[in-house]
C-alpha cells in the first residue's frame, strides 16, 4: 500500500460540489493500492456546511486540520453580509452589472493582495504543521485539489522540498475564469506566473473537464499535452437513497440542486413557462419546480417576480443525502450552465449525479458544448441554449404533457452512464499515480 499526501481545502464538514471529488477519491483509493492522508483546514469559512459528510470519511484515513486566516470574515463585516451567509453566490455578477463603490474597493483589495485567491495565507499559517507532517511519514506521492489554487501552491512547496511525484488536480481553470478577480498588471503577472509554475513543476495535471486542459495549453503552449489527463467527475450509486414505489407525484416535478447567481440563473426557463401559461398550454397547478441550494439576491428576486410563485418550492442548502433524495423524488432534473465565454466547455460535477439517478435531465446550456455531447452520448435528456425560448418551451411542454398523460419518454443509455462512477474515476487516478511512482 503506497501512501498519498492529499492537499484539499474543501473537505468535510464543507458542503457543496467542490468537496465531492476529493472525498470520493479518499473513499475508494485503498481499493487500488493507495493509502491517502489528508491535509486540510481547521477553521475554514466554507460557503456551505454539511456535517453529515464527516461520516463518509473512512475511519482509517488520517486527516490533519491546520490553521488558516479567512479574509471573508472581515469581508462580511465591511459589506454587511450576516455571519453564516455565503459570500460566493453574491460575489459573481452578470456581465455589465455595475459594482457599488464599496464592492469596487473590496474587489481591488481582493485582486491586489489575495493572490492566487482568498486562501493565499494558508501557505504561511500551516507551513510549520505541514513540514512536521511530511517529516513524520514516508509518502510516495502528492495530490492537490484546486480551486482554491493555494492548494496547488502548497503542494508545489512540498514537491520542491521532498521531490515526490505530484499530481495537480483541477476542477476549474485558474486565471481568467468566471470567478477569477480582474487584476491589474502586477498582480495579474504574479498570478499567471504562479499558474505557470504549477503546470510546469507538477508531474501530471488531472482535470475534471476537457476545457481546463485546453485553457492551460492555450495559455502555455510550450507544455506537453501528455502531462494532462482528463478524469471526469462522476456519481456514486451508494449516494442514492432507496425510493419506495408508490403514488407518483401529483404535479410534474422538476428539481434543481446547487447554486444560482449572476450569469447562472433560471430566467430563460421562467420566461418560457410564463408564455406557456398565458397561452393555456400549461396549468401552473399541475407542475412544481423545486430549487434546492444557495441562491444570490437577484435569484430570489426572480423567484418573487414570476406569476407562478405557487408552483415554486425554494429550499435552502440541505445535506447531500437529502439533496439526492429530492432528485430521486423528481420527474425531471434541471441543469443550468452559466451564460459566459466558458459555457461551451463547462461540465458541472452535478450533471453526473443527475444522470446517475436514471431520471431525464433538462439542460439549459449551449447546443454545441461539452454538456450537449454528454447528453447525446448518454441520451440523458434535451439541451437548449438560454436564448432558445421556443425550444425551452417545447421541451418543458413535452415532458409536462408526458407526465399528465402518463407516458414514458425517457430511455437513457445506462451502459454508457455507468462508466461515469466515482469508483471508476478514482481507479484512473490510482493508475496515474502508479505510472508516476513505478
Amino acid at each position: 500500500m503506497k501512501k498519498l499526501l492529499v492537499i484539499a481545502y474543501y473537505f468535510p464538514p464543507s458542503g457543496g460540489p467542490g468537496v465531492q471529488r476529493v472525498l470520493k477519491h479518499i473513499r475508494y483509493l485503498k481499493e487500488f493500492g493507495w493509502d491517502p492522508t489528508v491535509i486540510t483546514v481547521a477553521n475554514a469559512d466554507y460557503p456551505a456546511l454539511d456535517e453529515s459528510l464527516n461520516k463518509e470519511i473512512p475511519e482509517d484515513i488520517k486527516v490533519y486540520r491546520t490553521k488558516i486566516f479567512e479574509p471573508y470574515v472581515a469581508y462580511r463585516k465591511i459589506v454587511g453580509i450576516p455571519e453564516g451567509r455565503a459570500v460566493d453566490v453574491n460575489n459573481i455578477k452578470k456581465d455589465g452589472e455595475p459594482l457599488t463603490i464599496k464592492e469596487r474597493l473590496i474587489e481591488f483589495i481582493r485582486s491586489t493582495f489575495f493572490i492566487p485567491d482568498a486562501r493565499a495565507y494558508w501557505r504561511m499559517t500551516a507551513r510549520k504543521e505541514i513540514n512536521a507532517i511530511i517529516r513524520s511519514e514516508d509518502f510516495h506521492a502528492i495530490y492537490s485539489s484546486s480551486p482554491p489554487y493555494t492548494c496547488s501552491l502548497i503542494a508545489r512547496d512540498i514537491k520542491r522540498k521532498t521531490k515526490l511525484p505530484w499530481i495537480a488536480g483541477f476542477r476549474d481553470p485558474w486565471t481568467g475564469f468566471i470567478s477569477s478577480p480582474k487584476r491589474w498588471a502586477l498582480p495579474a503577472l504574479l498570478d499567471r506566473n504562479m499558474e505557470k509554475s504549477v503546470f510546469t513543476e507538477s508531474d501530471a495535471v488531472e482535470a475534471a473537464w476537457l476545457g481546463i486542459i485546453s485553457d492551460a495549453l492555450t495559455k502555455f503552449p510550450q507544455l506537453s499535452k501528455d502531462k494532462f489527463h482528463h478524469i471526469p467527475n462522476g456519481y456514486d450509486p451508494n449516494d442514492y437513497p432507496e425510493v419506495v414505489s408508490g403514488q407518483p407525484n401529483q404535479r410534474f416535478t422538476l428539481t434543481y440542486t446547487g447554486s444560482l447567481y449572476g450569469r447562472r440563473n433560471p430566467q430563460a426557463l421562467f420566461t418560457a413557462i410564463e408564455s406557456l401559461i398565458s397561452s393555456g398550454r400549461v396549468d401552473p397547478d399541475k407542475f412544481l419546480i423545486r430549487f434546492v441550494g444557495r441562491f444570490g439576491t437577484e435569484i430570489h428576486q426572480m423567484f418573487e417576480n414570476v406569476s407562478f410563485k405557487n408552483s415554486l418550492e425554494i429550499l435552502g442548502y440541505v445535506p447531500h443525502h437529502e439533496s439526492t433524495g429530492y432528485l430521486m423524488q423528481s420527474d425531471m432534473l434541471l441543469l443550468i450552465v452559466d451564460e459566459s465565454k466558458e459555457s461551451h466547455e463547462i461540465v458541472p460535477g452535478k450533471v453526473y449525479e443527475y444522470i446517475g439517478t436514471g431520471k431525464p435531465v433538462f439542460a439549459i446550456a449551449p447546443n454545441q458544448s461539452a454538456i450537449a455531447d454528454l447528453m447525446q452520448e448518454t441520451e440523458a435528456g434535451p439541451v437548449a441554449n438560454h436564448n432558445q425560448l421556443e425550444q425551452i418551451s417545447e421541451y418543458f411542454l413535452t415532458y409536462y404533457e408526458s407526465f399528465v398523460s402518463e407516458k414514458t419518454l425517457y430511455y437513457p443509455k445506462m451502459d454508457r452512464i455507468e462508466k461515469y462512477t466515482r469508483r471508476n474515476a478514482t481507479k484512473r487516478l490510482a493508475r496515474l499515480l502508479d505510472q508516476l511512482t513505478s
